[in-house]
């Protein structure tokens, strides 16, 4: 018997050429659907719970405030009872408000300084007094609108 007389069925090679494109037309995919992070959390913040919630619609108009208890990598300045403003990437007083607030109106386009929101993300046990004092320096910076961020409650 002679094995060698069969025919040998040769399996077709995989064609490689376009797997290029499929990787760059992927990864074109990630990099558009992403949001990539703004600013860095320097406060530690627990949202308070809500069930009356709605979404903002524009986020290009929307600057975030932050107030919460310093992480243990940030530094402790700029702590009043324990607790501490974040505007964008730095640890803040709430006297400072009212230049951040004109320097974000001064990055807006026209229609969005007509819109312009300020999202109070702060933590649950924050004392009233900090935020008193923070909607006080809104006040003064000419802020209409104020959101105070919030997350769906658990039933």
């Amino acid at each position: 018997m002679s094995f060698n007389n069969r025919t040998r069925r040769i399996v077709p090679q995989l064609n490689t050429a376009s797997l290029p494109d499929l990787i760059f037309t992927v990864l074109f995919f990630f990099m558009v659907v992403t949001h990539m992070r703004k600013t860095t959390v320097k406060v530690q913040y627990r949202m308070p719970q809500g069930t009356q919630l709605t979404r903002l619609t524009k986020k290009s108009a929307v600057s975030y405030i932050y107030i919460g208890k310093p992480s243990h990598n940030a530094a402790k300045a700029n702590t009043r009872q324990g607790y501490s403003v974040q505007l964008n990437d730095k640890l803040a007083t709430p006297a400072d408000i009212t230049d951040y607030i004109a320097d974000e109106r001064q990055r807006m386009s026209p229609e969005d300084k007509t819109h312009q929101t300020v999202s109070l993300k702060a933590d649950q046990a924050t004392p009233m007094t900090i935020i008193t004092d923070v909607k006080q320096a809104l006040r003064h910076a000419n802020v209409r609108r104020i959101n105070y961020s919030a997350e769906k409650a658990h039933k």
